[in-house]
């Protein structure tokens, strides 16, 4: 479909590819030095994702499906920013509000307050758009109680709450969401859920990683099926479900 002013592309990735170690050379896990033997090197590099390209146009909501270990976090990553391809190019032409790993940007030692403040900052919000919103955010987490509380004390699902609080309030046009909302209580999961339905309302471009089927056909229309990282299928998100759970069962 060729590109219109209504659905401008604001992504392509093009025979994008990352590769990491194996393993650190020379390094011995805790179980190696407890029972006093070498560990034994496996020296070499694997592609966590190889000749993946994909369009992605304003507006899509598109769910990524895959067992664990098969690149679905990786190219969020790589959408991000947080990594560069080691081959083939990314080209994101919108700004990314990313909700991928829930201690992202966070310091432990700061207070819930400061780290709304950094959290924000670090995503381009100014002091005086975090003040206008500040208070937005916090009833969304519902953590008012907590605001002096060092954040290294809060539990997991409430560090999910004010992720996510602060990650929503943003912007920025591509919203990346990575199985972190997994950890929150199901009244707040729910929460969260119509904050993303409200953003895609709105126009937001949604990548969403989950391994809840019900889930990904409640947002995403389209679906990419990665697998040993590779892209096996990009199609409409009930065609992916039905290939995965072919072959691999559920989501």
């Amino acid at each position: 479909m060729p590109e219109t002013e209504a659905t401008p592309v604001v992504m392509t990735v093009t025979d994008a590819g990352i590769r990491f170690r194996r393993n650190r050379r020379g390094r011995r896990n805790f179980k190696d030095l407890f029972a006093g033997r070498k560990r034994r090197s496996r020296p070499g590099e694997f592609w966590a994702l190889r000749n993946v390209t994909i369009t992605v146009r304003a507006g899509e909501a598109i769910g990524v499906v895959g067992r664990n270990g098969q690149g679905k976090s990786t190219l969020l990553k790589l959408v991000a920013g947080v990594i560069l391809p080691d081959e083939g190019t990314v080209d994101v032409r919108q700004g990314v509000a990313p909700l991928i790993e829930i201690t992202g940007g966070f310091v432990d030692d700061l207070s819930v307050r400061d780290n709304v403040y950094l959290t924000a900052g670090l995503h381009g919000m100014t002091k005086a758009m975090v003040d206008a919103r500040f208070d937005e955010i916090i009833d969304f987490a519902e953590i008012g109680d907590f605001l002096d509380t060092p954040y290294k004390h809060l539990s997991s699902g409430m560090k999910v709450r004010i992720a996510f609080a602060v990650i929503s309030r943003l912007e920025e046009p591509i919203i990346l969401v990575d199985e972190v909302l997994a950890v929150g209580d199901k009244a707040f999961r729910e929460k969260c859920y119509r904050r993303i339905e409200e953003l895609l309302a709105s126009g937001r471009t949604l990548f969403f990683v989950s391994h809840n089927e019900r889930d990904l056909r409640r947002f995403c229309t389209r679906g990419l099926y990665l697998d040993k990282g590779a892209l096996v299928l990009d199609a409409p998100i009930a065609e992916v479900l039905a290939r995965y759970n072919a072959e691999y069962g559920t989501a």
